[in-house]
């Protein structure tokens, strides 16, 4: 779990898959070079949805530029664990549009970074993917994360998962980590629990596709998706409290920063 400091300001993604074009607006919205107290927070990079059937999945190459983004502003880029980047260290097999995408992937790799590096480019990569945290907060009570775990199944989840290093058993399907970052269904009750748990008030999530770029449940959840043309981002400012309208009201999408 990151525990961001009192000051300054948190730029919050949706899903990306990939999506290079809003990832170039948003290093320009951010001006890191300008601005060191802001920070951004950047999960479910990979596995995008090739524009022709049969070619591969060239994602690596957004999460090579997040990468490198890093090592230029290495305390202000920070990444949150995803389910298809789980999977994708897993070896878990997702399909979506009928295409295995973990395989897609590492078809791209091969592409992007030629076979003769297949192997260590792929360990390489699975390392960094398993670097990343499980959740994000602001001291003014934001929370920031990939997914949150089912309603269902929080009676046996841990909310102090996030609190240690996981070990193969959470990460692997049916874990705490699984659980977390492919978690769909939240409804009030869940939201309360993790409040109360994490001293929050407001979570900032992904995961869930979204048309319109966002979506607001319960009063108190945000879904933001980042890898369309109408995808969106949100700025929050560490020291100020916010009502969730106040929140909506900062959403920004892509297509606004030129």
């Amino acid at each position: 779990m990151l525990c961001f400091g009192d000051y300054g300001q948190v730029v919050m993604t949706g899903d990306m898959h990939g999506h290079r074009h809003n990832f170039e607006k948003l290093v320009r919205y951010c001006r890191l070079e300008t601005t060191p107290i802001r920070h951004v927070m950047l999960h479910e990079l990979i596995h995008e949805e090739p524009e022709r059937l049969g070619e591969a999945d060239r994602s690596v190459e957004l999460l090579l530029d997040a990468a490198r983004w890093k090592t230029f502003f290495p305390e202000q880029i920070h990444f949150l664990q995803s389910n298809h980047e789980l999977a994708q260290i897993q070896n878990h097999q997702i399909t979506k549009g009928g295409r295995a995408v973990t395989e897609d992937f590492e078809r791209g790799v091969a592409e992007v970074l030629g076979t003769s590096q297949i192997d260590s480019a792929l360990e390489a990569i699975n390392a960094f993917i398993a670097s990343f945290p499980l959740i994000a907060r602001t001291p003014n009570g934001v929370l920031f994360a990939h997914s949150l775990p089912d309603a269902h199944v929080l009676d046996d989840w841990d909310p102090d998962c996030v609190r240690a290093p996981a070990d193969q058993l959470d990460l692997s399907e049916g874990g705490s980590v699984y659980q977390l970052v492919w978690g769909r269904r939240h409804t009030p009750e869940l939201l309360d629990r993790l409040a109360k748990a994490y001293h929050v008030e407001f979570f900032l999530l992904g995961h869930q596709p979204q048309e319109f770029g966002y979506e607001v449940l319960h009063n108190r959840l945000i879904i933001l998706a980042s890898d369309h043309n109408h995808g969106v981002f949100l700025p929050v400012d560490c020291r100020r409290k916010y009502t969730i309208g106040e929140l909506v009201e900062r959403i920004r999408p892509f297509v606004g920063v030129v």
